[in-house]
């Protein structure tokens, strides 16, 4: 049984490969070879909190499990099985991996609902989850110019170095979110935010949106009116989602997937005939995060990992 760390995980998942991984994984989740299992949380008194999710995918299944603590931080693990066998394979550090897969879920989106002549992106948040959405929209769309805007001026100006130093891509943090999104043909928010970021008037006709920042029923980055604009709003998954995707429960109602606009990402892997019909629809992507992506990045990484000779033996299991 391997443990793998955290720059295990970097070295041997590229984005590009991510995304890839997870178009698999939503084609599994279409033809229902794969399986996802809701994220569930353990609250305690003390304020932390337990949370565990699950799925598999391919020969792998498995669960992450993190713990977060506002004071003392958070903490992330996947635990990899053989799906034929129960038997355990791996144990990764899995704070990057779960960055890594949150992104790359918002590329596969992209890819599928974004314009093929998208040129600017737009983006709210410079924090953890920022970095990938950006990397994600550059691996599938031929990016130009990236315009960056947080509530931390030092942040936001960090960021903007960083994305024009690391993706090659100029990029600029503005003032405010309006300056941001204003005319951008991506808009990417991974905030922590409770109330929304951005108006609907200010999203330009033929936009794709994706909001990663939220997995709380009573937290939303979107405004309802945008969510009204939009031709079509893709969600990872259904019943997640109506647990945790205050962005559409807010926005649209407990009964979100009945509206005909709201899809799963699955459905448009399945038929990408069914996404953007036109060049002036808003499309949007709300994520909010699924096991299964976990279980098939990590399969991917253990695999990786054992053609490299990397990480480090555990003691094994003994039945």
């Amino acid at each position: 049984m391997l443990f793998l760390t955290e720059s295990d995980v970097r070295a041997l998942l590229p984005m590009a490969k991510a995304v890839e991984l997870m178009r698999s994984t939503f084609a599994g989740l279409a033809e229902k070879t794969s399986q996802n299992q809701p994220r569930r949380r353990l609250a305690l008194p003390t304020g932390a909190i337990l949370h565990q999710l699950a799925g598999s995918h391919g020969a792998y299944f498995g669960a992450k499990i993190y713990s977060t603590h506002l004071k003392h931080g958070a903490y992330f693990l996947v635990l990899l099985y053989d799906a034929a066998t129960a038997k355990p394979l791996a144990m990764l550090e899995a704070n990057h991996l779960g960055q890594i897969r949150t992104g790359a879920a918002s590329g596969l989106a992209t890819d599928l609902l974004a314009r093929a002549d998208a040129r600017t992106l737009g983006v709210i948040g410079s924090g953890f989850q920022a970095e990938t959405q950006v990397a994600a929209v550059l691996a599938v769309r031929p990016i130009e110019r990236i315009k960056i805007w947080s509530r931390s001026d030092e942040k936001r100006n960090r960021f903007a170095e960083e994305c024009s130093r690391n993706f090659g891509v100029r990029s600029a943090a503005v003032t405010t979110a309006e300056d941001a999104v204003a005319g951008a043909d991506i808009v990417s928010t991974a905030t922590f935010a409770k109330n929304p970021v951005f108006e609907a008037g200010w999203i330009a006709p033929g936009a794709h949106i994706n909001a990663a920042g939220s997995n709380h029923p009573q937290r939303r980055e979107l405004p309802g009116e945008i969510l009204e604009r939009a031709a079509l709003v893709a969600v990872d998954s259904f019943e997640q989602a109506k647990l945790e995707a205050g962005d559409l429960l807010l926005g649209l109602g407990a009964e979100f997937e009945k509206n005909p606009k709201v899809v799963e990402l699955s459905q448009l892997v399945a038929n990408p005939a069914a996404g953007r019909v036109e060049s002036g629809q808003i499309t949007i992507f709300k994520s909010v995060g699924l096991g299964v992506q976990d279980i098939a990045a990590a399969g991917f990484v253990y695999e990786e990992a054992l053609k490299n000779g990397m990480g480090n033996d555990v003691p094994a299991f003994h039945s």
